[in-house]
């Protein structure tokens, strides 16, 4: 809780001096999308905002003064067309593999990895195996996310014919509902249950995480090709704050590796229809 609003008071301080700047502030503007997605985002249309995503640019800001990085608020539905008509520059903590193959788009492999895995509640004689099979099992999911399981068919119709979901919009309610015995199994990140337990830690003993994972997040940004900022120079930014630290000082305690630039470094790949 503390972290959270410690990223929440930053966050604020970095958007008021960008708005008491106004114009004179230095550098292009590039707009970020911000999408509700713990703990990347939390709550990106409101003032108190928060989370990984608003730490990054925090470092990004701080590192050059060639480019304003500004969050704004957008939804997993609508991001794709706020990409396509220029009110987002860049969509971050993304895979290109969710429908991005159609968008004209820079991919830029930002060299960090999360996981999705599933949590059921603690029953005696419940162990790993209990997650082989998904057959007959209430799932809780958060509703437009794409998921391997379910060959990555986020249509709600098709979840919740085929696998028994419920659709939400809250990563909490679905592990409250595992927790209720209102669902059978949630999925969610590594790096969001691990949160969820940090602020919930009397559920600590009711929940058995997997050791399945449903699908490796290897996060790209998504760069608008004809944004402020090219693929190339995003990347080199990037690539400073890891050499620096800054982004394992930023994800490490969510869990997230942060690849060293060594092992492969960023990628970049131009997308067209």
């Amino acid at each position: 809780m503390r972290k959270s609003m410690l990223r929440g008071l930053r966050a604020c301080a970095v958007l008021g001096a960008l708005l008491l700047a106004g114009p004179l502030a230095a550098g292009q503007v590039v707009h970020v999308g911000g999408v509700h997605f713990p703990p990347y985002v939390v709550k990106p249309e409101e003032p108190n905002a928060s989370g990984l995503l608003l730490d990054l640019l925090e470092a990004l800001n701080q590192a050059q003064s060639d480019y304003q990085f500004i969050m704004v608020p957008t939804s997993v539905p609508r991001r794709f067309r706020d990409f396509e008509q220029g009110r987002i520059d860049l969509a971050l903590f993304e895979n290109p593999a969710w429908d991005w193959h159609d968008i004209a788009h820079d991919s830029v492999d930002m060299g960090l990895e999360d996981a999705e895995v599933f949590v059921a509640r603690v029953e005696l004689g419940r162990e790993q195996d209990y997650f082989d099979s998904l057959q007959g099992k209430r799932l809780a999911l958060y509703n437009g996310y794409h998921y391997a399981f379910a060959g990555f068919n986020a249509a709600p119709e098709f979840l919740q014919q085929n696998y028994n979901a419920t659709l939400t919009y809250s990563h909490d309610s679905n592990l409250l509902m595992v927790v209720r015995r209102r669902a059978d199994i949630a999925l969610v990140t590594r790096s969001y249950i691990g949160e969820f337990l940090e602020r919930h830690r009397e559920y600590a003993g009711q929940l058995l995480v997997s050791e399945r994972i449903d699908q490796p997040y290897k996060h790209h940004a998504l760069v608008r090709p004809q944004g402020p900022i090219s693929a190339e120079r995003f990347a080199s930014l990037l690539e400073q704050l890891r050499s620096s630290g800054q982004l394992a000082d930023i994800f490490g305690p969510s869990r997230i590796a942060v690849r060293a630039s060594a092992s492969g470094g960023v990628g970049i790949a131009n997308v067209e229809e």
